[in-house]
């Protein structure tokens, strides 16, 4: 059994009072109690009205009063005014003469224009907006991990340095910082403008509802179309970050930069003083009669054509196909890349952050693996092939690369440092 309150929501009211609807009028579509007819009637004294009780009214449009001539309703549009017009005006009025066409047919051509864009917003375009705010979230996390990751390198690097070090580095953070942070706030900008766009789209969804079951005809042709506005989607941000570029090698003096900045100092550390003795042919003997086999590793190639080490108990293999495969000690796959055009392949390696990269030797490139997919690192000047690869501890690349020239064939050593 209903409660009076739940009794009470349920009411009808009237549209010009909060009484309970008890007439309608079929001819303006406005719900009435028994004190309003009255009033309705006298404020529209020159249009005809069909009252008629609440429950046996009748849904039709309605067509807005003609301004030229009182008491008559506007059914037709004078194409060549664009203004809706009543029988009389076409007749023997101002629009004698002109052509015309049904109000009714505009009701539904626009009507039907509403529920396609309206669709198209909510299938199409709402879709496309969350998914760029997504990206934008993403961009945002994966720029603050790379302003963390970037005060962390800083730090790790400041132990290779001495007695200046931590004015340099002071000077960095100072730099890298701000950049940073201007990069995440205007991320963070473009985001609140794509949300309050979400926000507005669904308002138009909202008005657009409303407007699908209206009745009344000067609402419905008074429709401003806003999908082009939304297809013209809002040009998307791109975000660079600062990023280190050091130089470490031995035989060079220490380098660091970050945007203009750039700082170098003279290397003295005793430690990597000793390590810049040359290895002498008589030394390599000696290591070598020392090597002994550790493991014999099962690998699924005919053919291996080239090894590059991962730490210390994995490596990176390659044979004649379209694989390169991470396998441990034991063999057990660790995982599996595979490339487009194996023939191009000339050698792999691994950089120091321990991410694969490998020559193409038919696209003049080498290229990083990273997210699960490859992209180009470098790009060697035109008709330049690489062939072998080889990074330092220091991270740099060394890439062996030749040009044939007639039956001549021209070879150099390229180093390339810090971020390529």
């Amino acid at each position: 059994m209903a409660t009076s309150k739940s009794w009470a929501q349920d009411v009808i009211t009237c549209d010009l009072c909060d009484k309970a609807t008890q007439q309608f009028c079929n001819s303006c579509q406005v719900k009435l109690c028994e004190s309003c007819v009255k009033k309705h009637r006298d404020d529209y004294k020159s249009l005809p009205h069909e009252i008629v009780p609440f429950l046996e009214r009748k849904f039709q449009l309605v067509f807005s009063e003609c301004k030229e001539h009182p008491g008559q309703r506007c059914e037709v549009n004078c194409k060549t005014c664009n203004k809706p017009v009543c029988l009389k005006c076409i007749v023997s009025g101002s629009h004698k003469g002109h052509e015309v066409e049904e109000l009714t047919k505009i009701h539904e051509s626009v009507t039907r224009k509403i529920k396609s864009e309206t669709e198209e917003i909510k299938s199409k375009i709402i879709p496309e907006y969350q998914n760029q705010c997504a990206d934008i979230e993403n961009q945002i996390s994966k720029a603050k991990l790379k302003l963390e990751n970037l005060t962390k390198e800083s730090k790790q690097l400041r132990k290779l340095w001495h007695q200046e070090v931590d004015t340099i580095f002071d000077t960095i953070d100072s730099i890298s910082l701000p950049l940073g942070e201007e990069n995440i706030n205007s991320l963070q900008a473009y985001h609140t403008e794509i949300k309050n766009l979400i926000s507005y789209i669904n308002k138009t969804i909202q008005e657009n509802a409303k407007l699908l079951i209206s009745k009344s005809v000067s609402e419905v042709k008074s429709y401003q179309s806003k999908l082009k506005e939304y297809r013209d989607f809002p040009r998307k941000m791109e975000v660079n970050l600062p990023s280190l570029i050091s130089n470490i090698d031995e035989k060079r003096d220490l380098s660091i930069g970050i945007g203009e900045f750039r700082a170098t100092l003279k290397q003295v550390s005793q430690q990597r003083q000793s390590g810049n003795a040359s290895l002498s042919p008589a030394r390599f003997g000696e290591i070598m009669d020392q090597a002994k086999v550790i493991v014999t590793s099962p690998v699924n190639y005919n053919t291996l054509r080239g090894v590059a080490c991962v730490g210390e108990s994995e490596v990176w293999i390659y044979g004649s196909g379209r694989n390169i495969t991470r396998v441990d000690i034991y063999g057990a796959v660790k995982d599996k890349v595979v490339i487009t055009d194996p023939s191009g392949l000339g050698d792999i390696s691994v950089t120091r952050e321990g991410q694969l990269i490998y020559s193409d030797c038919r696209n003049g490139t080498v290229k990083v693996f990273g997210d699960r997919k490859f992209r180009t690192l470098i790009t060697l000047p035109q008709d330049w092939k690489p062939s072998n690869l080889s990074c330092s501890k220091y991270g740099d690349i060394l890439v062996h690369v030749r040009i044939e020239s007639g039956d001549a064939t021209r070879n150099k050593i390229l180093c390339y440092q810090g971020q390529t």
